[in-house]
């Protein structure tokens, strides 16, 4: 089913959803006077995006808006100590999923009601249809179930690849100006704007940089630190036996900071992905930035396209600067985030990549 989920159709179809909630962000990102905490609002963004574009449910912003703060308690507490007294947050936890659960089957319900006007396929949809093609009409619960891994999915770990994009692009502004430039040479940006209909997925994938850039930012600030698997061989390891059916944990991070293949790996330097480099070609298990083997993280692809779409607009339609004086610590627990959440404060551009200006600047600006 997921493999379906996450196809070359099923991504060309997400692709325009995708892009307008980005927009719509970002719209609102340039029109706030203040600055932005970019993890929370990217946490924001890509729960919006598993909503809206995965799940197809039409929630009106107002309940989004709570939907997303009682997702956030449930996922703050999810690795709780399962002791359940009072006040706890395994207590927390359990409450916030059971009224998770209640507006995610108000949204199926509705879904299922409302058929019309849908233009293309969402994953719940996928989902829904797979079970039937099987003959097995899936019950309520297993739609809040696979709903509720589909948000997860595509949430925590993409809102903090997000961020560390954004504070990468502001800490290297020549990466922005040479992103910018392949987008003029591929024609997908002209006179300080996107082009009509340039983005389609074969385009994007055309865009080498841009790919560079992605697989840098996650070989760097990799969202989660590793992984469980369970041995199903007995075998050694530098001198050690390792008996079959033992849970092991290997470590992302810890690989891509060792492994031989990337020469200077504290540095952020794209490049290192180019032709004539290729530094994460040498070796199957040096860059896993989603895990490997056959539980490999299914919505990759998808964690990818996002990624390359927020490059793009940001690229394109957002001029941005740190609101703080120095760039902020990195904390590594639950994921991957700045320790104050990357304080930013966001511009709009005009067609010409000027600034626009509120009202009451133009306003100044006039009487100067």
């Amino acid at each position: 089913v997921f493999s379906k989920i996450f196809s070359h159709e099923a991504l060309e179809s997400y692709l325009p959803k995708i892009q307008l909630v980005i927009k719509d962000t970002l719209r609102a990102w340039s029109s706030n006077p203040e600055s932005i905490n970019v993890y929370h609002e990217a946490q924001k963004l890509t729960f919006r995006m598993a909503i809206r574009v995965l799940l197809g449910f039409r929630i009106p912003d107002e309940e989004l808006s709570r939907l997303f703060e009682v997702y956030q308690q449930f996922v703050e507490n999810v690795f709780s100590l399962p002791v359940d007294l009072p006040f706890s947050g395994y207590r927390r936890g359990i409450r916030a999923r059971e009224t998770l659960q209640k507006g995610l089957e108000k949204a199926i319900q509705e879904k299922l009601q409302n058929t019309q006007g849908k233009d293309y396929a969402d994953a719940l949809d996928i989902l829904i249809e797979s079970g039937k093609e099987h003959g097995k009409e899936l019950t309520m619960q297993e739609l809040k179930d696979g709903t509720l891994e589909l948000i997860f999915a595509a949430y925590a770990t993409t809102a903090s690849a997000s961020t560390s994009l954004i504070m990468q692009l502001l800490k290297h502004p020549q990466v922005l100006g040479k992103l910018r430039e392949e987008l003029r040479s591929k024609g997908i940006l002209h006179n300080g704007c996107i082009c009509e209909g340039s983005l389609r997925l074969d385009n994007i994938n055309s865009l080498h940089y841009l790919d560079c850039v992605i697989k840098e930012v996650l070989r760097l600030f990799t969202p989660i630190s590793g992984g469980y698997r369970t041995v199903l061989q007995t075998f050694e390891l530098d001198g050690f036996q390792i008996p079959k059916g033992w849970s092991v944990m290997y470590s992302i991070r810890d690989t891509h900071d060792t492994a031989p293949v990337f020469k200077d790996v504290d540095i952020f330097d794209p490049d290192r992905f180019g032709q004539g480099r290729s530094e994460d070609k040498d070796g199957r298990f040096h860059y896993l930035p989603f895990g490997g083997g056959v539980r490999t993280c299914l919505g990759k692809h998808l964690a990818k396209l996002f990624l390359k779409a927020l490059a793009i607009e940001l690229a394109s339609t957002s001029r941005f600067e740190l609101a703080t004086r120095t760039f902020p610590k990195i904390t590594l627990v639950p994921v991957v985030h700045p320790v104050d959440g990357l304080k930013v404060k966001f511009f709009g551009l005009d067609s010409n990549q000027n600034e626009i200006l509120s009202g009451t600047d133009a306003m100044l600006g006039a009487t100067v």
